[in-house]
């Protein structure tokens, strides 16, 4: 180009990420837990952990200066996770963090800092042809009014999800006519964020949907970026990859159904019920009948 020769590269950092020609994300690997480490260490001395900075002190930092850092883009290089060598890289981050605090035998640290579950994409191939995709309808709904000329479902399931306090729970009412036959609460780890809770209650619905002999049903969510992730084919979220999954199911069962976006907190009786039952379920896992 110019007149100069540009040589070949064997890698590339996009937007953060350092991606080899081989997609082994080793580079990148190391790269953050180097990054990670390093810093750990110039808090640790300007904090002198050394001299027994309170373990809760060193998990806030771990949490909120050490985690990002690793699980930056995690989705994208997360099959490199399953290599043993990149798991010991990762574990040197977190045994740099509990060396200062572990006075006990070697695997017997009292500070827990605890694993996260790396949310990986799920596979393309497990997305069906595009001959085989359904239409998937999702209707806005404003208001009671255009709630109540929406309604005319057998079956009626309220989605919400809630994060509190670094509490998190998703639920899901259910509903025959005017009255309320099942509920369901489910609690997730404290590092998970409300758009997952959302997503886990739609895909909690579609389960729902498939297990009932009603043949029309309507799934409520105040969460537009979780219904639109459901209804984008193209996504590749495991939890609307299975939300599909499961409605194209029950298409073929021969089930309508309808997803409508809600406004939140607008006196919605089945919307308001969910969002009490995701606010109660945020401190263990609870199913009710």
């Amino acid at each position: 180009m110019g007149g100069i020769d540009i040589a070949m590269s064997r890698e590339i950092k996009l937007l953060g990420v350092t991606i080899d020609d081989r997609l082994t994300f080793n580079t990148h690997v190391a790269n953050v837990c180097r990054k990670a480490t390093g810093i750990y260490k110039l808090l640790s001395r300007a904090a002198r952990v050394s001299w027994g900075l309170n373990p809760d002190i060193v998990r806030i930092i771990y949490t909120a200066t050490i985690e990002p850092i690793i699980l930056y883009a995690a989705s994208v290089w997360a099959p490199a996770a399953k290599k043993l060598m990149t798991i010991k890289q990762l574990q040197v981050v977190q045994q740099c963090v509990r060396r200062p605090h572990c006075t006990r035998p070697r695997g017997e640290c009292p500070l827990e800092l605890g694993d996260r579950e790396i949310e990986r994409v799920a596979p393309a191939i497990e997305a069906p042809h595009p001959a085989e995709r359904i239409s998937l309808r999702l209707v806005s709904l404003v208001d009671r009014e255009q709630l109540n000329q929406n309604s005319d479902f057998e079956i009626r399931i309220f989605t919400d999800g809630s994060r509190i306090e670094g509490k998190v729970g998703a639920a899901l009412s259910v509903w025959n006519s005017e009255t309320e036959i099942k509920a369901f609460k489910l609690a997730l780890p404290g590092y998970c964020t409300v758009y997952q809770a959302e997503l886990l209650a739609i895909c909690k619905a579609t389960h729902v949907i498939l297990g009932h002999p009603a043949s029309s049903f309507g799934v409520y969510s105040d969460s537009m970026a979780a219904l639109q992730t459901v209804i984008n084919h193209s996504c590749l979220h495991p939890l609307a990859v299975e939300s599909r999954d499961k409605l194209t199911t029950a298409s073929l069962q021969g089930k309508v159904v309808t997803l409508f976006w809600i406004k939140a907190h607008a006196g919605m009786e089945g919307n308001e019920r969910a969002d009490q039952l995701a606010q109660k379920c945020r401190f263990g896992l609870q199913k009710k009948t």
